[in-house]
């Protein structure tokens, strides 16, 4: 048993989305990055990925984006949103973004995060320790200014400028802040698969009904990246009930695609995913931040939890060298990051958690209200290009006004429709 001293310019707990693009934006700096991650190696389990345009500028920034191998991910441009058993209901379509973001990418699982890893790792400026658990900080009086950590029979101790908890919602680090934080748990997840289709999926299908969601992605070669809506704690007696149960739900909601559900062979081609909300009052202390789960998760209908996470990275890279240079690590300081990013991060929560209501509702006047809201979007260009760049991450405050949503549930008429603005920037 050992006692090993370290001794960096930033630590950062967990080797995550948000955490592996801090140490790699940071040593592509030469900034000195220690990164400590309690699972033995990368992640392997099963998991689909969409790169947000958001989280593709993130990548073209570290020098990733057009790395990626083009046998691994896929473009895709339209999403189609449908009742349960085909009708259409509304479309969007990423090439009405600006370029050159102008799409969504679906990777195969953990594509994007392996290669952020392997860039962090060849830089001399990062070190990644698998197998290391968080066990408290080291504080001089109020200021962090370092761990300890646990690597097997080995005690580590990290002396660091800035302690970063990039560690999930349930962040060890956030607790040994002590910052308070409200951590709901959804009472539904999502199953996730990846299949093999005959015929090739070319663009992405959403299909929503009484308390029910099956979505349908495009991934490289004839894959299908498939989630489906199931409460949470539920998993395993689906998987009692079978997979041809399962395949005669998926067909009941899109008879299209029965022969792609009949690839469904054996459950090691799915997983769960849970699903839950973090909202804390800050994200910073003296010597310490806190960044993606650890900060803000989110439901996963915003479809910007991974890439919020990155984009807090990012900013937090833009800032750290800064006070590096002028040693100063305080709370005030270390705040400019959250003031640059909770506006973001608050209007996604809000909007997940609305559309958690109208998506995910048994209720069927509220199910009504949204097929016609999708019908609206559907109708006005407007209205649907506001959605579309909150989804792409292109937007900082809410799609919607008070009279935007009257027109959206089709309460009154709108006389710019057919006409978009960009105006992402707000």
């Amino acid at each position: 048993m050992a006692d090993t001293r370290i001794e960096t310019d930033i630590a950062v707990v967990g080797a995550g989305g948000g955490g592996a693009v801090l140490a790699l934006a940071l040593a592509q700096k030469g900034i000195q990055t220690f990164v400590l991650e309690q699972a033995p190696g990368p992640p392997q389990g099963l998991r689909g990925e969409i790169l947000q345009p958001n989280g593709q500028h993130v990548l073209d920034r570290l020098g990733l984006l057009h790395q990626l191998s083009a046998e691994a991910v896929r473009t895709v441009h339209k999403f189609h949103f449908c009742r349960v058993g085909g009708e259409r209901l509304c479309t969007v379509d990423y090439r009405d973004l600006p370029p050159p973001y102008n799409q969504a990418v679906v990777t195969l699982p953990n594509v994007a995060h392996h290669a952020i890893l392997n860039a962090m790792q060849a830089e001399s400026s990062a070190t990644l320790r698998y197998g290391t658990t968080f066990t408290g900080l080291l504080r001089e009086g109020d200021q962090v200014v370092g761990l300890t950590a646990q690597h097997g029979a080995d005690s580590l101790t990290v002396k660091a400028k800035v302690v970063v908890g990039a560690d999930g919602a349930f962040s060890k680090v956030r607790e040994a802040l002590r910052i308070p934080a409200d951590v709901h748990r959804y009472p539904q997840g999502y199953l996730i698969a990846i299949l093999d289709a005959l015929t090739p999926l070319n663009e992405a299908k959403y299909f929503v009904g009484k308390r029910t969601i099956l979505g349908m992605f495009p991934a490289a070669g004839s894959k299908v990246y498939l989630f489906y809506m199931i409460p949470a704690g539920s998993y395993e007696q689906v998987k009692a009930e079978g997979v041809s149960t399962l395949q005669r739900a998926w067909t009941a909601i899109d008879p299209s695609c029965e022969s792609l559900f009949q690839q469904l062979k054996d459950w090691h081609q799915t997983a769960f995913m849970p699903t839950g909300r973090v909202r804390t009052p800050t994200w910073v202390a003296d010597g310490a931040v806190l960044i993606g789960d650890a900060a803000h998760a989110m439901n996963p209908h915003a479809s910007q939890g991974r890439m919020q996470a990155m984009v807090d990275a990012m900013t937090l890279a833009d800032l750290l060298p800064d006070c590096l240079a002028a040693k100063d690590f305080s709370t005030g300081t270390l705040k400019q990051y959250e003031l640059s990013r909770r506006p973001q991060v608050t209007m996604l929560q809000r909007l997940a958690d609305e559309q958690v209501l109208f998506w995910n509702t048994a209720n069927p006047v509220i199910g009504l209200l949204r097929d016609r809201v999708f019908r609206t979007l559907d109708r006005n260009a407007r209205l649907r290009y506001r959605v579309l760049s909150t989804t792409a991450g292109l937007r900082r405050s809410a799609p919607f006004t008070l009279i935007d949503r009257m027109m959206a549930a089709g309460f009154l008429p709108d006389p710019s429709a057919g006409t978009v603005t960009l105006d992402i920037a707000r």
